[in-house]
Parts: C-alpha cells; structure tokens; sequence
C-alpha cells in the first residue's frame, strides 16, 4: 500500500512538473520564416519571442511589428544572423532549399513545421509549446481546435457530394489537386473537388478543362496579393453548371489557406455557404 501511493505521490509530482513553464526556453529568439508559424506562437502566448519573420506574416496585429527578413523569393542571411537567433522555425515548401542550407551551415537550430494535414495542427501547437516552455497554453489551444473542428465534421456528416472548383488562380488558371490543404478542407465540407485526380498539387488547368470538369459550385479565395488578379467572366460559358446555376461562393483565404486555428473560422464559413449551394442546387434541378 505504501508503495502504491509513493507511485501516485511521484507520477502526481511529474505530471505536476510538466506543466511548470521553463524560463530558459521562454527567452529564446525565434525567427519564424512562415505567417502561420508566427500566428501559432502568438495563439500559444510565444509571439514575444519572435525577432524576426517574413512578409505577409500580418496576423496578429503585433506580427506586424515584427522585423522582415524576406520571404518567398528569398531570405536575406545577413539581416537574419544580425537578429542572433537560437532557433529558427521553417517551413519547407515556404523557403529556399538553399537559405535554409545556408543558416543551418552558421550552427543555427531548424525546426520544420508540418504543415500539411489539418488534423495535425493540434500536434504543431504541442509541438511549439515544448519548443517555448508553453506546454499548458499550447494543449489549451490544441483540446480547442480538436473539439470545433469535430463539432464542423459532425455537422457536414451524410451530406450529399457536391462537385466543386476552386479557383485558386485566375491567370495563368489554378487550381488544388487531391494532397492539398485546401482539399482536406473541400472534402470536410463534403464537395468533391473535380480536379482532384491532377497529377501534381496545384495544376495549371484552362477553362476547356473547367468546361469538361461541369462543376456545380465555383469557389473563388479573396486572397491578399501585392499583384491584381485577373477577374474571370464566367458568365461566357453558361454551359458550366455552376454558371448556369450562378453558384459562385467567395471565402476568406487568409484563414483557409494557413496552418493555424483561424482555419476552423474560414472552414466553418466555407461549408454553410456550399450547404446553401447545395439546397439551390436542388431546387434548380
């Protein structure tokens, strides 16, 4: 009896332990080269320890504040290792291979973030919150995203498919293909996307290839861009069955389109508008 609850009194301490923030790893300078990295910490109270990101990170307000060491095209090493970083918070398929190459080569801790599955993005909060000593705010974060994001799936369970195109690009016309983010997010929200079975993620199609496709909703991102988008006439091919039917939905990108919990806000906003195209859907038919 004594023995058992030595055990109980010791897993009590460690569990206990676990919680308790470490100081050291809350003073580390981050630089986080993806906007949906920086909008992770800040979610798990870490946006602080931030000294450096890049361009289009704008979210929170206070990332905004945060200095820009590039982005895409690019990052500038020189201003990176001005900023004397013990870690560095990287996204793959968001940088250079060779940048990336170029700081781990001056002894410089990288991290990779997982971007690319939506059930994974608890695991990234956990993750970062080991990372920063935010191990209790990060699974507050985490238990919350998993609870709303069932609660979305739950809702669409059962409903009819719905073929859908997602207009990611007007010129030149692109579109997502079957691993995608914004697939998962299609697929939860039970439409089918009818560029799906591409060969590559982000196919460049024509509107011959949409023509073909006949989907019945055409999803359409406001996405912040330094360069005008093209708007597309589609009133032109009438033969479309979302033109005929004028079943055009608009979402917000700058939720959909990150690994972050926003997402759910932008998901949660995508499927009432394709269960409202649904029901006009069946109505016209």
């Amino acid at each position: 009896m004594a023995t058992l609850r030595l055990v109980l009194v010791l897993s009590l301490a460690l569990c206990c332990f676990k919680l308790v923030a470490d100081p050291n790893k809350q003073q580390l300078r981050i630089i986080a080269l993806a906007p949906h990295i920086v909008e992770n910490l800040y979610t798990i109270g870490a946006g602080e320890q931030i000294v450096g990101t890049v361009e289009y990170a704008d979210f929170p307000a206070a990332a905004n504040d945060i200095p820009r060491i590039g982005g895409h095209q690019g990052i500038q090493i020189e201003k990176l290792l001005a900023l004397k970083p013990d870690l560095v918070l990287a996204w793959k398929t968001g940088s250079k291979a060779e940048d990336l190459a170029r700081i781990k080569s001056f002894g410089i801790d990288i991290i990779y973030s997982d971007a690319s599955e939506v059930d994974k993005v608890p695991n990234e909060l956990r993750r970062l919150g080991e990372l920063t000593g935010r191990e209790q705010s990060a699974e507050q974060a985490a238990l919350e995203f998993e609870q709303k994001i069932a609660v979305i799936k739950a809702k669409q369970q059962g409903k009819s498919k719905v073929a859908v195109f997602y207009q990611l690009w007007a010129e030149p016309m692109m579109t997502v293909g079957k691993n995608t983010w914004i697939n998962q997010l299609i697929e939860i929200c039970q439409g089918r996307n009818v560029f799906a079975s591409s060969r590559t993620d982000y196919p460049l199609i024509s509107i011959e290839n949409v023509i073909v496709a006949k989907p019945e909703i055409i999803i359409l991102p406001n996405e912040k861009s330094q360069a005008q988008q093209t708007v597309i006439d589609w009133t032109q091919w009438p033969e479309v069955p979302a033109v005929k039917h004028h079943q055009f939905i608009s979402v917000n990108a700058d939720l959909l389109h990150r690994f972050t919990t926003r997402m759910l806000d932008g998901l949660a906003d995508m499927c009432t508008k394709i269960d409202d195209s649904r029901v006009a859907i069946k109505e016209a038919q």
